[in-house]
């Protein structure tokens, strides 16, 4: 069995949050010592210079990050007008975050009806959005909400500057919503001039 092509998906399927060390070997079903091992393989191989990620362990948690010496690329990257597209799915996050901040990735989720990992990726990655603390309870889950890089992208100087909530009632459909989201998404590409 390809130890590291597995590992490699797992945290690419990760994310942002990345895996402890326990994590992988008990999915791999291995001792924590194999589990090092097939880690530090895959390390070795992305420390490469032909390679545009790394494998970095941070607070006891691996991840799979972009090399700091491509940086500019990225930036350009995530700046460039063609890349600022937002899909459906992430302008409906995006809209629940900057409505409801701060917020966990559950309650976006139970507002959308729908798992919201993909557009919290897509939203963090541009900079829209960033954790800013850990609610109280079980778990303390990441609380989310939007950044200067959101306001500026957007035009606002402040989220007041944000169009108006329409008032949202018990027997509303989803077709009032989807009319708001898409308001919301007019709203905001005006803004940005796109």
């Amino acid at each position: 069995m390809e130890y590291k092509a597995i590992v490699e998906g797992l945290l690419f399927a990760a994310g942002d949050e990345g895996l402890s060390l326990k994590q992988i070997a008990t999915v791999l079903d291995v001792s924590e010592e194999v589990a090092l091992d097939v880690l530090t393989a895959l390390k070795k191989e992305y420390d490469a210079p032909s390679r545009g990620i790394q494998l970095v362990e941070l607070a006891g948690v691996f991840q799979l990050t972009t090399k700091k010496e491509h940086a500019p690329y990225l930036k350009k990257l995530v700046e460039s007008p063609g890349a600022s597209s937002l899909s459906q799915a992430a302008l409906e996050t995006l809209a629940i975050i900057a409505y409801r901040q701060p917020i966990t990735r559950a309650e976006i989720e139970e507002i959308r009806g729908v798992k919201s990992d993909k557009p919290l990726q897509t939203l963090v990655a541009k900079a829209l959005v960033k954790e800013v603390g850990r609610a109280e309870g079980t778990g303390r889950p990441i609380l989310y909400g939007t950044t200067k890089e959101f306001l500026d992208y957007f035009g606002l100087k402040t989220l007041e500057e944000l169009p108006p909530l329409p008032e949202l009632q018990e027997e509303q459909d989803e077709q009032e919503a989807d009319l708001f989201f898409e308001k919301f998404a007019e709203t905001l590409n005006n803004s940005a001039g796109v």
